[in-house]
């Protein structure tokens, strides 16, 4: 009976001093990871507020596996505790799904860095001037003076154009006139409008041009292209809009509207 005895002894001990080897080696792994992520995002550019959120998430994980590591030295059964483990992260992540989507949209867009701030940019259905990119929103200043709150999680689901990736960008702007205008007249009058403008920028590829895009029931409509600076692109836009129509009536050109002839026969 006693040999029984210290063999219970010296199992329960053997587990003991192997349970408290694997926790201080796997803590010690834990330590070490750490001090590695730490090494590596201090060679990135990835928003501190991200970094420590992601930092503790690994910490929990690595930490959850050394508890199950040490656990099963001790001969403890650790299914149970994987499996709730298992169903309260199910339960957290489904509760906090809308959270996490915007988290992790915010990291893709840090770590892709499709814009900057300052740059102007369209993103989903919205468009304006990157003011700040933070771990749930991307602000927006838009042209009319507003504040637009974008959800991270909408920014990396949509298509995103960035106007200020490129030196230059082109002004379309879409004008239609009477088919009692002779084509050519309204054309030239359309591209002396650009070529005078200080800010429209010429040669290489980048001169101004008008052209018939469609004939349309009651009107010719008509496509004005220009290139300037994409920090000018406003300015040269609302300049020729704003233009259009003294333009037009100093030289006797009618923008026309969609009318109905009636023809009365007797």
């Amino acid at each position: 009976m006693t040999a029984i005895m210290e063999s219970i002894k010296q199992f329960a001990l053997d587990r003991v001093l192997l349970f408290a080897a694997l926790a201080v080696a796997c803590l010690l792994a834990v330590k070490i990871l750490l001090k590695l992520f730490d090494r590596l995002i201090r060679k990135t550019e990835l928003d501190p507020a991200i970094a420590r959120l992601v930092r503790i998430a690994l910490k929990v994980v690595l930490l959850s596996l050394t508890a199950i590591i040490a656990l099963g030295a001790l001969g403890i059964s650790v299914s149970s505790l994987v499996a709730t483990l298992s169903v309260v992260g199910v339960a957290v992540s489904l509760a906090i799904q809308g959270f996490l989507s915007n988290v992790f949209g915010g990291i893709q867009i840090i770590s892709n860095k499709p814009f900057h701030i300052g740059d102007y940019v369209e993103a989903g259905e919205e468009s304006g001037t990157v003011r700040e990119v933070g771990l749930f929103y991307t602000k927006l200043d838009t042209p009319d003076k507003k504040l637009i709150q974008i959800p991270n999680s909408t920014i990396a689901n949509s298509s995103i154009t960035n106007y200020s990736s490129a030196v230059n960008r082109r002004v379309d702007i879409a004008v239609s006139a009477s088919y009692e205008d002779e084509v050519e007249k309204v054309r030239a009058v359309l591209l002396e409008l650009l070529v005078q403008h200080p800010l429209v920028l010429h040669g290489e590829g980048l001169d101004p041009v008008v052209h018939v895009s469609a004939y349309a029931d009651s009107n010719i409509d008509y496509i004005a292209r220009a290139w300037c600076e994409s920090g000018h692109y406003w300015t040269v836009y609302y300049d020729i809009m704003d233009a259009i129509k003294p333009t037009f009536d100093a030289h006797g050109i009618t923008i026309s509207y969609p009318h109905v002839v009636v023809d009365k026969k007797e």
